[in-house]
This record gives C-alpha cells, sequence and structure tokens, in this order.
C-alpha cells in the first residue's frame, strides 16, 4: 500500500476548471487500479497553509543558530509546527500528483506558498558542505504533474511551470517525474474536444504506470 499525496490549486469550480477534470479522471482511474493506496488530498485555496513569513524565516534562522523550538515566541512556535507538519506529511508520501492551471506563465501563487511548507530543511533536504543534497533521493519517490493551459507554453522559455515543479522535485529528491499536458484549449478552440480526449487517454495510461 503506497501514500498518493494529490494536491490542487484551482479556485474555479470543477465543472469549469479544466485541469481540476482531467485531474478527476486521472483519480478515479488510479483508485480503480489501485484500491489499497491511501490518498490525502490538499486543496490549496480551501486548506490552510501556512505563509513562509517573517515569523516563520526568523524562527528557523533562529533554530539554525542553536535555538530550540520552545525558545521561539508562540507566533514562531505556532507556524513553524504547521510548517515542519506539511512537510512531514509530504516527506512521508510515496507519490505525488499535482493538478495545476496556468496563471501568468506559472502557477497560482497559492501552490507556491504550499511548495514552500514543504521544501524545508532538514526534512526535505539538508544543507552540506557541497551545496543541498535531497534527503526523498533513492526511495522511489514518484511526482505526476497534470497541467493545462489555454495555449501553447510547455518548452518554451517562458514556461514557468511544469519545469519549476520538476526543479523544486529534483532539489528535493524525487527523481521520477511525469507530465500530462492539456494545452491550446483557447488557441484553438474548434479543436478542444480532439485535446481533451487525447489528455484523458494519457492520464489513464499514467494512472496504470503510476
Amino acid at each position: 500500500m503506497a501514500t498518493l499525496l494529490y494536491v490542487t490549486c484551482s479556485i474555479k469550480p470543477k465543472g469549469k476548471s479544466r485541469s481540476m477534470m482531467l485531474g478527476d479522471w486521472f483519480l478515479e482511474k488510479y483508485s480503480e487500479l489501485n484500491p489499497d493506496d491511501r490518498i490525502e488530498i490538499i486543496d490549496t485555496y480551501k486548506d490552510p497553509v501556512q505563509k513562509f513569513d517573517c515569523d516563520v524565516m526568523n524562527g528557523i534562522c533562529r533554530m539554525r543558530e542553536g535555538e530550540t523550538l520552545g525558545f521561539l515566541s508562540d507566533n514562531e512556535q505556532i507556524k513553524i509546527a504547521k510548517i515542519y507538519e506539511s512537510a512531514d506529511k509530504f516527506a512521508a508520501a510515496d507519490k505525488y500528483v499535482f493538478v495545476t492551471p496556468m496563471w501568468n506563465l506559472g502557477f497560482p501563487p497559492e501552490l507556491k506558498m504550499y511548495l514552500d511548507t514543504v521544501c524545508i530543511p532538514g526534512k526535505t533536504f539538508v544543507h552540506t558542505e557541497n551545496g543541498p543534497a535531497g534527503l526523498l533521493r533513492g526511495k522511489g519517490r514518484r511526482c505526476l504533474s497534470i497541467h493545462s493551459s489555454g495555449w501553447y507554453h510547455h518548452g518554451k522559455e517562458s514556461d514557468h511551470s511544469v519545469p519549476y515543479l520538476k526543479s523544486i522535485m529534483s532539489f528535493m529528491g524525487v527523481e521520477d517525474f511525469r507530465t500530462v499536458l492539456l494545452e491550446g484549449l483557447d488557441a484553438e478552440p474548434h479543436m478542444a474536444e480532439i485535446y481533451f480526449a487525447n489528455a484523458m487517454k494519457a492520464a489513464t495510461k499514467a494512472a496504470a504506470e503510476f
């Protein structure tokens, strides 16, 4: 039995969000094929995500200098505890699925805020004399990016979405990174049904192999 962390960041209702419709399709197929797996869903718009703010930064910096959590202010302790809980949950999962729309060549800010709560020293990576090292490396972790955009951006220099997510996963040591893309629905509306059908086929294949 594996634990799959399913992370979404769409503000639109499911019936209006193309990324969510594709993600739901994947999740349905994956659940059918892996009925014993544990699936944890994180909606970064609805679930409270602790922002990496001044209290968190100050507290973590003080702890790096040798102070323990108990000596921090109440606000620092509460916020850092939430950050650590998020990072621990991420580190404990076996598989990750990110369901994302493109906003202004990147992701909605809520996803970046979430990633900042899991990319934490001592939890998912460590600082070494040779630079940062991912703590999830060599553990068979897998990540699937289900990503939609109205135009064609993937593979271009202006795309700061999927390539960024891949880099962050690699930074933490997640070596198996896969992608299901849904592009061009606004660029070519007359092809929308075909593009969506092709993406659904790709999602079905990903569910079987993930």
